[in-house]
């Protein structure tokens, strides 16, 4: 995940603070020169570095810190103000033209960025959350994989793709899909333009005459985070050239620095306005710079959780699986039911990453691992007749062996899926307190049975 060996050398700095006590000037610039280190590390910005710890410093002198018992936490407060300040101070949203205007937002970035992909991502969210009716248009006439591909994300989330092949100007195609959405009610239109492996004085010409042949109410740069310093680069000249309104930060869940989230709007003057955080067509989350600075902190992201949680787990099945917890009622449709929902809400690792002082216990802990295992316990669950997984006193030896075979694994991995199954209900009637209540979502004691007992999860 991004950001995670900034967070664990910041951390490493803040534990020395908290536990000095008092501080010294010099112990005080110690501590910045480590953070400005970490920072470079992370491939943020020289420049931006710079001035990032000047303003920390000249705070912490301000505040007159300095041989006093609150220093250590007053300077980890002034970080997460600066770092809060550095990325746009508070959530940007895509400006919408009122619902009876038509708004047009052009998707533009270098190829491989993930702009096709995230045109869809983008029209599911405003469809969704601002009851938008979308129309995505294929701009690219250079890559007809790119038209498909377009195609076939806007049927997976339900939203109609406007083509003309490739043998029209980007421009004419955008005209004339702008009158299209005029006729057929649909009041938002996203252009997916096409990109290159370099920047070029042909692709911005292309981009200019989009823009001198309809209104474009938003121009979007979609950059990968995984190209460090280099996205940075792409988004200035970018803004120099066409101009921008903001940026979509893809990849960010990969194997990232996160540099370039903590250097955009610093460089460009652009608010990021989204994130991509995965593959799946839902994996878009709108750009908070205070949640991201407490991610990158170690402090977790309740809030996004939170949201998260709402919006994928149904709050009256939540409820009923309380009850059953608490009963000791639960059965393997449930224990499927719960896993499908944390699958929903982004997998085991993301939700980990959102929960304060968890991220540093994650470093070194392979979270692949542990989703591979709900893979085979799921599985194995699938594997049982619904009579079984209704009711676990069916399953006998003769069964586990079945069961085994249908899911591809050994049996004492069923046997040892069944066993820690019959010890979580056993333990949930003992003490029927650790079935938790409304406000832990339902999860109950799902982590006990993940990567057979070794990754302890705190449900």
């Amino acid at each position: 995940m991004a950001f995670e060996s900034l967070t664990e050398k910041l951390q490493n700095v803040f534990k020395n603070l908290r536990s000095k006590g008092k501080l010294s000037e010099a112990e005080v610039k110690a501590a910045l020169r480590e953070v400005r280190m970490a920072l470079l590390e992370a491939d943020v910005s020289f420049k931006v570095v710079k001035q990032f710890v000047n303003a920390i410093q000249e705070k912490a002198v301000g505040a007159e810190i300095f041989g006093r018992l609150d220093a250590g936490q007053t300077v980890i407060k002034i970080v997460n103000e600066e770092l809060v300040r550095l990325m746009g101070d508070e959530m940007t949203e895509v400006v919408l033209k009122p619902s009876n205007e038509i708004t047009v937002l052009m998707m533009t970035g270098l190829h491989g960025a993930g702009k096709t992909t995230t045109a869809a991502k983008l029209a599911a969210q405003l469809k969704g959350k601002k009851s938008r009716k979308p129309l995505l248009v294929a701009c690219d006439i250079y890559r007809p994989a790119a038209v498909r591909q377009l195609q076939v994300n806007g049927e997976k989330v339900g939203i109609p793709v406007f083509s003309m092949g490739t043998q029209h100007k980007p421009a004419d195609i955008a005209r004339a899909a702008v009158e299209h959405a005029a006729k057929n009610g649909q009041n938002l239109v996203i252009l997916d333009t096409a990109g290159r492996l370099h920047i070029d004085e042909a692709m911005m010409d292309e981009l200019v005459e989009i823009k001198e042949a309809v209104d474009i109410s938003q121009t979007i740069l979609v950059v990968d985070a995984m190209t460090g310093q280099d996205a940075v680069n792409v988004s200035e000249t970018f803004n120099q050239k066409i101009g921008i309104d903001g940026v979509i930060l893809t990849k960010l869940d990969g194997d990232t620095r996160g540099g370039a989230a903590l250097s955009i709007r610093a460089v460009t003057g652009k608010p990021i306005l989204y994130v991509g955080m995965g593959e799946k067509l839902s994996d878009l989350e709108p750009f908070y710079p205070d949640r991201m600075a407490s991610r990158i902190l170690g402090m977790g992201d309740i809030m996004s959780l939170i949201e998260k949680a709402s919006a994928e787990i149904d709050e009256q099945q939540a409820r009923e699986m309380s009850q059953k917890l608490r009963k000791a009622e639960f059965d393997y449709n449930d224990f499927l039911s719960q896993m499908q929902q944390i699958k929903k809400m982004g997998g085991m690792g993301s939700i980990l990453s959102m929960l304060p002082g968890v991220s540093n216990q994650l470093s070194g802990i392979d979270m692949s691992e542990g989703e591979k295992s709900m893979k085979r316990v799921e599985s194995i669950i699938l594997s049982m007749t619904k009579q079984e997984r209704a009711n676990p006193s069916l399953i006998n030896p003769s069964r586990k062996k079945r069961i085994a075979a249908g899911a591809g694994v050994d049996i004492s991995e069923v046997n040892r899926l069944v066993k820690q199954f019959e010890q979580m209900k056993k333990m949930m009637k003992q003490m029927p307190g650790l079935a938790g209540g409304k406000k832990r979502g339902g999860f109950g004691g799902l982590g006990g049975l993940m990567g057979g007992g070794k990754l302890k999860l705190p449900f």
